[in-house]
């Protein structure tokens, strides 16, 4: 996972890519390209396309496999129980997309449309977009360099037409790399109500979750909270419940309060979840 380096200016500086400390970091180059230059234009154009999205959160983690796309997937399914609410669920996720396996959409395709890319619809009012539809196998590798990501990423956010929308949630890769900088880069103009950000239980998860929070407070976006997935399971059969990763440090409860964070709730870890 690439850490925000001691010092980092944040990507609103003049200084963003330039600094004393930005010396190394793999995100130098794509700082420094908005920094004393002239604005992307996808900026506005993005904002211009997503003013008909309502709500506009992203899921963060700092760690892999703690279940960000799982939880991504059931905040679309729950949103999505009320058929007056329009959702849609974009996978950023470029090198592992998971969302269309986990929808039920595996081998769907994108189609062209005069307005821009139509999402695939899993309900008349759950649309999804991943970089999954383009692949001709679900097996096939994506092996692209930060800024061929960060145009699909563009792409994705400024030529699909997701139409009047209440929520869009953005799953995105663990870490805070190039994927993250992109959709914050790409969204600054539009309003972005926040981040949820998933972890596990045990202090190695919590560590990397540290890190997120602190490239939220860099780059400015909002945290809505933390939610602790996998935080019991409970047995199909006796209904007990097991720490399967024991919170050494306190888990999620106690990094929310140490940095007055909300913590949003807590997700067992139950078989029928990864069926």
């Amino acid at each position: 996972m690439e850490e925000v380096p001691q010092g980092c200016p944040g990507t609103g500086s003049a200084q963003a890519g330039r600094g004393a400390s930005c010396q190394g970091c793999p995100n130098q180059r794509l700082c420094a390209s908005g920094a004393g230059a002239a604005p992307d234009p996808a900026i506005e154009e993005i904002k211009e396309k997503l003013k008909t999205v309502k709500h506009k959160i992203l899921v963060l983690s700092g760690k892999g496999g703690v279940g960000k796309s799982t939880f991504s997937a059931h905040l679309a399914h729950g949103l999505a129980e009320d058929e007056n609410t329009q959702v849609a669920l974009l996978d950023i996720d470029i090198c592992g997309p998971s969302i269309p396996k986990m929808m039920g959409l595996e081998g769907e395709q994108v189609h062209q449309s005069g307005s821009g890319w139509s999402p695939v619809f899993l309900e008349d009012n759950l649309g999804v977009m991943s970089v999954g539809f383009l692949l001709s196998s679900p097996d096939d590798a994506v092996i692209w360099r930060g800024p061929k990501k960060n145009g699909m990423i563009k792409q994705f956010l400024r030529d699909v037409d997701w139409g009047e929308v209440d929520y869009l949630i953005v799953d995105t890769p663990p870490g805070t790399s190039d994927e993250h900088l992109s959709a914050v880069q790409y969204l600054s103009a539009a309003h972005v109500d926040g981040a949820v950000i998933i972890t596990t239980p045990q202090e190695v998860s919590l560590q990397d979750v540290r890190k997120e929070i602190s490239f939220c407070h860099k780059v400015k976006l909002p945290i809505i909270g933390v939610v602790e997935n996998m935080s019991v399971f409970v047995c199909p059969k006796c209904k007990k419940e097991s720490q399967i990763f024991p919170p050494t440090t306190g888990g999620a409860e106690v990094l929310c309060q140490d940095l007055k964070i909300p913590l949003l709730g807590k997700v067992p870890l139950d078989p029928h979840i990864g069926g």
